[in-house]
This record gives C-alpha cells, sequence and structure tokens, in this order.
C-alpha cells in the first residue's frame, strides 16, 4: 500500500516510479479521486457542524416558547441529518475507491533495482560451484532410475489431477530429509525461530501481504472464504497484523516448513513434466519483521541463509537480482537464487528473497514504538524461501545422479537418512 501524503507531496517522483514499473503516470488519476474524497469529508463535517447548530438552537427556541422557530428547527435538523448521512456515505465509497486503487498498484523500487523487460535482463551477482562434469547423459529427476518408483504422476493424475505428484518410499524420506535439515539449519545456526502455522486463512490475511485483490486466481478459496496459502509468507508476516510492537523486539525473525498451494494460473503449458512446478508443495519459509533502517542488510543476511543452505548441500547455484520486468508486485528489491540442474543444464529457481519496505505493513496496519518514545513507524518486512523442499530434491537427484542409475546423497543429509548414502537404482536405500 501507498502513502497518499507521499504521492501529493511528490506527485512527479510517483510517475517516475511506477514508469519503472511498465505502468503510465499514476499521480493526476490518483490525487484527484483523493481531492474529491478530501472534499466529500469537508462537505460532510460542515453539514455535520450545521446539524449540530441548529439541534442547539431548538434548545432555545423552545425555552423561550416560540414555536415557529421550534418547528422550523426541527425540519432542518432532520433535513440536515439525512444530508449528512449522505455525506459521510459518499466519502466512505470515495476512501473505499481510493484505497482499492492504492492497492492495486505495485510497490515503488529500490535504486538498486536494475532496469530490464524480463528474466533474461536479471543481474548475476555471483555463483557458487561448478556444475560437475557429466561423462554420460544426464537425466531430468522423473527419468532416473532409482527415482521412478517413488515419484509417481499417474497416481497422482488419478487421484488429483494434473500438476499433482504421490512420493514413496526412499524418495519420500530424501524429500521429508531435507525439509527437517532446512529447519534445523535456519533454528541452529541462522537464529530463526520456528513457527508453524494454518495454511488456512482469512481473506485480511492474503490482502495483508498482497495477494489479494490482484492476485486471486493465482490462489485457492475453500467455499466458506477461507484461502489456501499459496506460502507461508502469509501467516508468518500477518503474525504482526494490527499490531505495535515494541522497537526493541525487533527483528522479528521466523521459520516455518509447511504445504503450499497455487493455482499455477500464469502458467500454462509450462514444465509440465516432472514435480518442478505443482499445484501442492512444501516450502520452508523464512520471514523477517525489523526496523526500517535495517532492512537492507536483513536482506542480504536472508539471501546468505538461503545460499547456505546450498553450499551445505553441495549444489551448484547463483544469485541474480530481478529487474524492472521481473520482480514481483509487493517487492521493491529481490534476490533470487537459482539452482543448477544438469538434467535441464541449467540454472533454476529454487529461492526468492524479497524485502517489502513498509509496503505490507501498510496493509497490515503494523507499527513498532521507537525506542526513544517518538511516534510508532512502520515495520519493514522481508520474506524468502530457504528453501523450495521439492525443487531442492529435484536438484539433489539430478546432480547426485550416477551413471548405473543410482543417485549419491550429500553428506549432510545422511544422517537424516539412518547412514544410507546411496538412493540404489531400484529405489532401496545402502
Amino acid at each position: 500500500m501507498h502513502d497518499i501524503r507521499a504521492i501529493r507531496e511528490n506527485p512527479n517522483a510517483f510517475d517516475v516510479a511506477m514508469k519503472r514499473r511498465g505502468l503510465t503516470p499514476m499521480s493526476e488519476s490518483v490525487l484527484k479521486l483523493d481531492e474529491e474524497r478530501r472534499s466529500m469529508i469537508l462537505a460532510a463535517e460542515t453539514a455535520q457542524a450545521a446539524q449540530n447548530k441548529a439541534a442547539k438552537d431548538i434548545g432555545a427556541a423552545k425555552a423561550s416558547g416560540d414555536t415557529t422557530a421550534f418547528e422550523r428547527l426541527r425540519e432542518e435538523v432532520s433535513a440536515k441529518k439525512s444530508e449528512v448521512t449522505e455525506l459521510q456515505n459518499a466519502a466512505k465509497a470515495l476512501d473505499a475507491q481510493l484505497t482499492e486503487l492504492l492497492a492495486s498498484l505495485p510497490n515503488l523500487l529500490h535504486s538498486e533495482v536494475p532496469d530490464g523487460a524480463d528474466e533474461n535482463d536479471n543481474a548475476e551477482l555471483r555463483t557458487w560451484g561448478t556444475p560437475r562434469e557429466i561423462t554420460f547423459e544426464a537425466r531430468e529427476h522423473y527419468e532416473i532410475d532409482a527415482v521412478k518408483t517413488g515419484m509417481d504422476f499417474e497416481t497422482a493424475a488419478k487421484l488429483s489431477g494434473s500438476r499433482f505428484v504421490v512420493l514413496s518410499g526412499s524418495v519420500a524420506r530424501l524429500h521429508r530429509a531435507l525439509a527437517q535439515f532446512m529447519l534445523n539449519t535456519h533454528i541452529e545456526e541462522n537464529g530463526l525461530t520456528e513457527t508453524w502455522t494454518p495454511v488456512l486463512v482469512k481473506e485480511e490475511m492474503m490482502y495483508g501481504t498482497g495477494q489479494l485483490p490482484k492476485f486471486g486466481e493465482d490462489s485457492y478459496q475453500t467455499t466458506n472464504g477461507w484461502w489456501l496459502v499459496p506460502t507461508a509468507e502469509v501467516t508468518l508476516t500477518n503474525i504482526v497484523n494490527g499490531l505495535t510492537v515494541e522497537q526493541a523486539s525487533l527483528p522479528r525473525r521466523y521459520v516455518a516448513h509447511t504445504q503450499c498451494f497455487r493455482s499455477e494460473a500464469g502458467s500454462a503449458g509450462r514444465d509440465t513434466s516432472g514435480m518442478l512446478r505443482q499445484h501442492q508443495f512444501e516450502k520452508v519459509e523464512m520471514v523477517s519483521i525489523c526496523h526500517p533502517e535495517e532492512s537492507l542488510a536483513e536482506h542480504d543476511r536472508m539471501t546468505r541463509c538461503a545460499e547456505g543452505i546450498l553450499e551445505k548441500l553441495e549444489l551448484p547455484y547463483r544469485t541474480v537480482v530481478l529487474c524492472t520486468g521481473d520482480i514481483g508486485f509487493g517487492a521493491t528489491k529481490t534476490h533470487d537464487i537459482e539452482v543448477w540442474l544438469p538434467g535441464q543444464g541449467k540454472y533454476r529457481e529454487i529461492s526468492s528473497i524479497s524485502v517489502c519496505g513498509d509496503f505490507q505493513a501498510r496493509r497490515m496496519q503494523a507499527r513498532f514504538k521507537p525506542a526513544d518514545g517518538g511516534k510508532p513507524q512502520y515495520v519493514h518486512t522481508l520474506n524468502g524461501s530457504g528453501l523450495a523442499v521439492g525443487r531442492a530434491l529435484i536438484a539433489v537427484l539430478e546432480n547426485g545422479q550416477q551413471a548405473d542409475g543410482s543417485v549419491q546423497i550429500p553428506s549432510v543429509l545422511v544422517p537424516y537418512m539412518g547412514g544410507k548414502t546411496s538412493l540404489n537404482a531400484d529405489g532401496t536405500l545402502s
């Protein structure tokens, strides 16, 4: 959500910011609606004042015995009351229109975000690791012999339709091991607070983090009005919804492992094979609530937390900063981490870490009390995958594949796999 006062004070800067987002100048229409709203509020207040004065005059007329004045004033009060109600309703309607308009506009971009049209214009920050030289024909995850018995798309399609999977046996265990490893690392080494949250949320929670109203088609809604979370960002960030917290309690760093649900409305025909893009998947999500002056440093810290998981798994990756044409609606700056997938012969996104500034906080009305006793300020919010569990499974399988159809398990996961180091070609562990 945008600060209307900031738009009033510097409409040209707002237009420049929207242009970077590929939008036409918006300040004129925003300020026109704002002026109509403020004028209607003033008219309602003026009419209310006139009503109050007439009400006082009624008492004086009655006390003086002036029946004519009393009846005239009573009729005037009745008329003013209707006028006030009408003006107040009109002001509320205009306020709702302005709020809806502001809620539909994306966040302002940080100056460090590079200009660009799409993902091809994202700027690489760094790479880690060297893709392993595979002397045989690298297979995609679902083609590897060791995986075939434990990754069942046919049964999932019978149960639920396309873009679902049934995992079983050693593959399911490896998937679970990855999630537990990620959680333990973030809790024990990165200082995040483990949190377990619902996957069904109220509509206002989806609004608070920016999934609604604009992106409702990307998520699933139940018949009784709940929404299935597309990510634990929704629940973790909304923990501070409507709160004013003490500055001393910041930063608040959360991590949660949850099921996530996405309709993938805009991805028809993309990644239809395998489990890269699913309607239901698991993610270990990180969220930070922090002081505005610390949010950029927190963004870098969260990025390192996610990168560290890949390094422990010995998976080559690259980190990019998203350009203006690829960045998400609510972010002011985003780092994507892309893991190397030998089966595809390219890097694919496995984590997206975004700093949102006070954009979500304004929608949630989430503030903090400054330690010096000043006026409450909006917190800054950040979110990022640490990591997408299914995509991490894909990366482990493809990077660990061997010529005989087996998969070498990363050493950091061996304790989670009962000491087993290999997923054999027949799907068993050894």
